[in-house]
């Protein structure tokens, strides 16, 4: 295909606005996929992506459409997730293309990841094409709406399309605008080959599959290529483009996206953000790559069964292929053995993490409570960061915590502002600004974007339930780290039967430790089962204990054989009994069930 025919397009907006429906009315309207094999959310693939309904992993297709000027024009469209979680999905798939389609719901508005991801596609020089979707709906409101994308992006009001996912209505307006808006790619086809790795995953058959945006050059399927970072010479098994299905081809040339199966069998040969090029005579500067992920949130997972260490090791050094946002390392507890520390982007990205974990590789785990990196300056002026209150040294160590904080925003009716603040407040937030970013008839009915500073610790546990709740759902949130600053924590250590138990120890606020302790106690002593012995459970701070609760013994009655006679008789049973629960008491071990892992979740109910 001519170069001056390729458009490269991304799909952004807010959770839940409907890109994934858009991109299956312009896969139907193009004919990329046969009417018998269509379905809905075509490009959401994976059955967690299915059952949740948002959108996970980026995902690619090559669409062919004919123009009002005649002209054919290969568009290759990348459809992304909307969560905050999986803003660094966005950003790859945003890298490969030269412009984007923002979709803004026509009964919600501009909502908080609206304007975050339309600023990531701004900072790469993107070409915006702003679309109002669901304009069918009967609470739609697409005039207002279309004015809130004047007024606060900058757009004039015949740039604005209307459209519907659903009905089909408006989407070859936006085929059209995407062919007349989007530049063509700029890359020199007879530059050396230079191909950006903007995703990968791992097949048993053709070993890793990377996912490329060829820039300049052309690569053949019988060529000997070579990734510029980690040095992994190969021979293609396999070269294509997606449909969404996998369609092989002989070559691609600089502009289009498509695929390489490269038969290594080594996770560690491949990186998303690698350069590809020929073996001999190939590039000599990389491509820019990417920013490495960070992680915000780390928990321990651990196999239920001991014997699956090695088969977790291996599931989690394929996933990291797939998602180069997840970060691992080995790890052992004293309650549960051997297991990794991971790293997250957030609590969503973790969940999606362990249930992947679960399903596709058919293993039993066991996950901690969630944790953030503190950074640490000792008494000798040495700074550390430590992501798990294990690794928490002493206070007369400790010269100095810091912890991070993040930068919200939340979008909201202006009735529900009031219950935003009382939340943020109870979470050591501190209140920015706020603008408005509309006004109806109905002051309560406005549109508040409210921006909010907090620490990230205090976001982790229930914060966005929290504020669904407060806000009868109406509120939206985007967040961003916002740096270190200082933090008076503590570690809260469990004690189960006089026991520390290192997977319930939790880093939180000095003042607001006690109180964290007795909740926790209290929850811990309805999960933890009852024994043949008192299991005293304790909450302790630096070695003092803070808060106690006794899961109270089964008793057998050891008199019930008694039917009167003298009194030294029960009494020489009772003794007797009390004996042999005082050696088993000391004997015994108390299985602490997963329950009592994620109780540590809810000491804020």
């Amino acid at each position: 295909m001519d170069q001056t025919r390729i458009r490269n397009f991304s799909i952004i907006a807010h959770i839940d606005h409907g890109k994934s429906t858009l991109a299956d009315r312009m896969i139907e309207l193009t004919g990329a996929v046969e009417a018998r094999d269509m379905r809905e959310q075509v490009l959401d693939s994976m059955d967690l992506e299915r059952e949740k309904g948002i959108t996970i992993k980026a995902q690619a297709v090559r669409m062919s459409f004919t123009a009002a000027d005649g002209d054919e024009y290969q568009l290759n469209l990348i459809d992304t997730p909307g969560h905050v979680d999986f803003a660094y999905e966005v950003s790859r798939a945003l890298a490969g293309c030269e412009g984007a389609v923002l979709v803004v719901d026509a009964t919600q508005g501009i909502q908080a990841q609206t304007l975050a991801t339309l600023y990531l596609a701004m900072n790469l020089d993107l070409e915006i094409v702003p679309v109002v979707n669901k304009v069918d709906l009967p609470s739609a409101d697409p005039e207002r709406v279309s004015k809130q994308i004047q007024d606060l992006i900058g757009f004039r009001a015949d740039e604005v399309l209307f459209a519907s996912g659903k009905s089909g209505q408006g989407v070859l307006d936006i085929l059209e605008a995407v062919v007349k808006q989007v530049p063509p790619p700029k890359g020199d086809r007879n530059a050396p080959l230079r191909a950006m790795v903007f995703d990968a995953k791992y097949d048993v058959f053709k070993g890793v599959m990377a996912y490329i945006r060829v820039f300049d050059g052309r690569v053949d399927s019988v060529q000997r290529l070579r990734l510029m970072q980690t040095g992994s010479r190969f021979e293609p098994v396999e070269l294509g483009f997606f449909t969404p299905a996998l369609r092989k081809v002989d070559h691609l040339e600089a502009g289009e996206v498509g695929y390489i199966a490269t038969g290594l069998k080594g996770v560690a040969e491949s990186r998303v953000g690698d350069t590809v090029t020929v073996d001999a005579a190939g590039a000599t500067e990389p491509l820019a790559g990417y920013e490495p992920a960070k992680a915000m949130v780390f928990a321990g997972i651990y196999p239920t069964d001991p014997d699956d260490y090695s088969d977790l090791r291996e599931a989690l050094e394929k996933l990291t292929l797939n998602d180069a946002a997840l970060q691992w390392q080995p790890e052992t507890s004293a309650a549960l053995g051997f297991g990794f520390r991971c790293g997250f982007l957030g609590l969503l990205h973790m969940e999606i993490i362990q249930e992947r974990l679960e399903r596709e590789f058919d293993l039993d785990l066991i996950a901690t409570a969630p944790s953030v990196e503190y950074e640490i300056t000792k008494t000798n002026g040495e700074v550390v960061t430590i992501d798990s209150p294990a690794e928490l040294p002493t206070s007369n160590e400790v010269d100095e915590i810091r912890e991070p904080w993040v930068a919200v925003s939340i979008t909201v009716p202006a009735r529900f502002i009031g219950a935003v603040m009382g939340l943020v407040d109870e979470r050591r937030g501190q209140f920015e600004k706020m603008e408005y970013l509309d006004h109806a008839e109905d002051e309560g009915d406005s549109r508040v974007l409210a921006s909010y500073k907090l620490p990230l610790a205090e976001i982790l546990v229930e914060f966005y339930d929290q504020l669904k709740s407060r806000t009868s759902g109406f509120a939206a949130m985007d967040y961003q780290l916002d740096g270190y600053r200082a933090a008076r924590v503590s570690r809260l250590d469990i004690l189960v039967n006089g026991d520390p138990v290192d997977a319930l120890s939790a880093i939180v606020p000095t003042e607001d430790a006690p109180q964290q302790g007795r909740k926790l106690v209290s929850a811990l002593k309805e999960l933890i089962p009852r024994q043949m012995f008192d299991v005293p459970i304790q909450a302790a701070i630096g070695g003092k204990v803070v808060a106690r609760e006794t899961v109270k013994a089964m008793r057998k009655n050891v008199l019930a054989k008694c039917y009167g006679g003298d009194i030294t008789r029960k009494r020489k049973l009772l003794e007797k009994q009390k004996a042999g629960k005082k050696r088993m008491k000391m004997l015994g071990s108390v299985e602490v069930p997963q329950e009592a892992f994620m109780a540590v979740l809810k000491v804020r109910d």
